[in-house]
């Protein structure tokens, strides 16, 4: 700004946040926020949530995917560390497969004194919080029903574990029960990655069958072992539903079998794998991460492989002539992270690279080429696709790749990874809004072990934002609305809450489950003459659009150096008959900050200020 004559100046800042520099260095542009994205260049307030449903979802989601079956009723499945879900009509049924059964015979012992009971069965691997559904099972300590889903409690030995029930018993029993079954369900993954350090954090002689660990007589690297969370990939077969848990086989549910989706079966011929995709257009499963068959040297998983069944057939998995399955060993990288479909391919990424895989037809099925170096995938869900072009979140970059591999400029990139969780970096979620034209990453900030807050990137404004959906909470899946009518999110208001299914900003909604939300953005510093003169401020005229009877406070910050303290005029209340705001204050340099705790909206227009030089003392 040039210093003459006391003049309204407009105040007109660059979009989205910039963070590159100091708040001084970044002038002409806006500095921080939360909850706001830019719309046509203006800011504005983004919408809030609202419950999907009641039903409380058990443990850490990690995967979400919507699809419609053949009669177009919407689905919903959910992998978490502890369950798998699936979403009919807005109720929530446990999918989670059933891995083993076992025949009631003489397997329980009940107590007077404590309302647990007691359970022996012949070398179990169950843990504490794993699942067991007892079925038929006759009454035993003469009034205890252990029918329905039980959780295990303690474990003893290889060959014992308690489950709790409702009372204690009205008598001791051994060996008591008949008759009925033991269903045991999908065990419980770890929540968090853990970090494993010394003699003994991994399996020995485990080499390349543990995420992470290292082949014989492999030099260890400063690090040490990463046993990582759990994590899901999710896809449609058809209509039905195919899963796999990392480090598993595939599951399948038939959906279309009865009203209640009943609970996922094992593809027992699938390879163990880290994720999977569908194949478009060709219907060939692909499991990247996968175990070779069994004819390959070794026959154990191989992070670096990629394998997939027989077309249309995801039973089938064994090469030969009369198929198409088969598999490739990439080879730049440690470990493939994550695929996606994208448009006539899937693009894989590796910790280090990105390929592209295309179907050709035999007899090689597919073509794989490399199309980038240096960009590996900070986590499995960090890549998403938008209109035919890839984004993903990297290492300490973010990428795009629409035939060419490049590095996003991001105007937030210092901000957001120096305040990052790095050890918990498998559970960045890639979203699309397509409402508002933006992609969204998910992430746990450097105090969390748990996606607190997201940094979302316009593709038709090309700017970046960051800040919380919930302001306490997390929010761990992000999934586009399209079968439904608005984006559905996964997550908990705070550390104690029940973990939920939302609807994410619906239509003319700006509260969280009915309660007002906040939200701001701030200004970087400008000045007159580079500083030479001090400005000298005493009116603000506001252009706002509100939801009718909301209000906004503006603040005017003033300092007389970078690194001197701040000064702060107001806040000052705008309502919709506001029309200016006197005031008195001076500084070398001046920044905006607009605050909103409502129900509604609000968009900046064009806010002036009535400033002029008041000399260089």
């Amino acid at each position: 700004m040039s210093s003459t004559d006391a003049r309204l100046i407009k105040l007109d800042f660059v979009p989205g946040f910039n963070r590159e520099s100091t708040q001084y260095a970044e002038e002409g542009k806006w500095f921080d926020g939360n909850r706001v994205r830019f719309r046509e260049g203006k800011p504005e307030n983004i919408r809030g949530y609202e419950k999907f449903s009641t039903d409380v979802i058990s443990g850490f989601p990690r995967e979400t995917l919507t699809w419609t079956d053949n009669q177009t009723r919407p689905y919903i499945a959910i992998g978490t560390n502890t369950n798998l879900y699936t979403v009919q009509s807005e109720v929530l049924y446990d999918s989670t497969p059933v891995v083993s059964v076992v025949s009631v015979a003489g397997n329980f012992q009940t107590f007077t004194t404590k309302a647990e009971v007691k359970v022996s069965v012949t070398n179990t691997t169950v843990q504490v919080a794993d699942r067991i559904v007892f079925t038929s099972v006759d009454t035993i300590g003469g009034n205890i029903d252990i029918n329905g889903i039980r959780a295990v409690t303690s474990v003893s030995g290889v060959s014992h574990f308690y489950v709790s029930v409702a009372t204690s018993a009205a008598s001791n029993s051994t060996d008591a029960g008949t008759t009925g079954s033991m269903l045991f369900l999908l065990p419980n993954e770890k929540a968090n990655s853990i970090q494993g350090l010394g003699y003994g954090a991994g399996v020995y002689n485990a080499g390349v069958s543990v995420s992470g660990a290292r082949a014989w007589n492999e030099a260890a690297s400063e690090g040490g072992f990463t046993f990582l969370a759990s994590m899901w990939g999710l896809d449609t077969w058809g209509e039905d539903l195919l899963a796999q848990r990392r480090g598993g086989r595939l599951f399948y549910l038939d959906i279309s079998a009865s009203s209640n989706p009943g609970r996922a079966v094992e593809v027992t011929a699938s390879p163990t794998a880290t994720t999977f995709i569908v194949s478009p257009n060709d219907r060939h499963v692909v499991c990247y991460g996968a175990r070779e068959f069994a004819t390959s040297v070794g026959g154990g998983e191989n992070p670096m492989l990629v394998r997939w069944s027989d077309q249309e057939d995801f039973t089938q998995w064994t090469p030969a002539i009369t198929n198409t399955s088969g598999e490739v060993v990439l080879a730049e990288g440690s470990r493939i992270i994550g695929a996606i479909r994208s448009r006539n391919a899937i693009n894989i990424w590796t910790d280090r690279a990105m390929y592209t895989q295309q179907f050709v037809g035999p007899p090689f099925v597919f073509s794989f080429t490399q199309v980038g170096s240096n960009c590996g995938l900070i986590g499995q869900h960090a890549a998403i696709n938008y209109d035919g072009v890839s984004f993903w979140m990297g290492e300490n970059n973010f990428y795009m790749y629409d035939g060419r591999t490049q590095v996003m400029p991001c105007t937030i990139r210092r901000q957001l990874f120096g305040n990052f969780n790095g050890s918990q970096k498998e559970k960045v979620y890639a979203g699309i809004n397509s409402e508002f034209k933006e992609i969204i990453w998910l992430y746990p900030t450097a105090n969390s072990d748990e996606p607190d807050a997201y940094v979302v990137y316009n593709v038709e404004e090309r700017t970046w934002v960051y800040g919380n959906l919930f302001a306490d909470g997390i929010v761990t899946t992000y999934n586009d609305r399209n079968v439904f009518t608005n984006t559905i999110t996964t997550g908990k208001t705070s550390a104690t809450a029940d973990m939920y299914i939302y609807n994410n900003e619906p239509e003319d909604t700006y509260t969280g489950e009915g309660n007002p939300l906040t939200s701001f953005i701030e200004t970087a510093y400008f000045d007159l003459d580079e500083g030479k003169q001090l400005l000298f401020a005493d009116r603000i005229i506001p252009d706002f659009n509100f939801t009718a009877g909301e209000t906004i406070d503006i603040s005017l910050n003033t300092k007389d150096y970078p690194n001197s303290t701040e000064r702060t005029k107001g806040p000052f209340t705008i309502s919709q008959n506001t029309t200016k705001v006197d005031m008195r204050t001076r500084g070398r340099q001046a920044s905006v900050r607009l605050s909103a705790t409502n129900t509604g909206g609000w968009r900046w227009g064009a806010l002036r200020l009535s400033v002029q030089p008041d000399g260089d003392r």
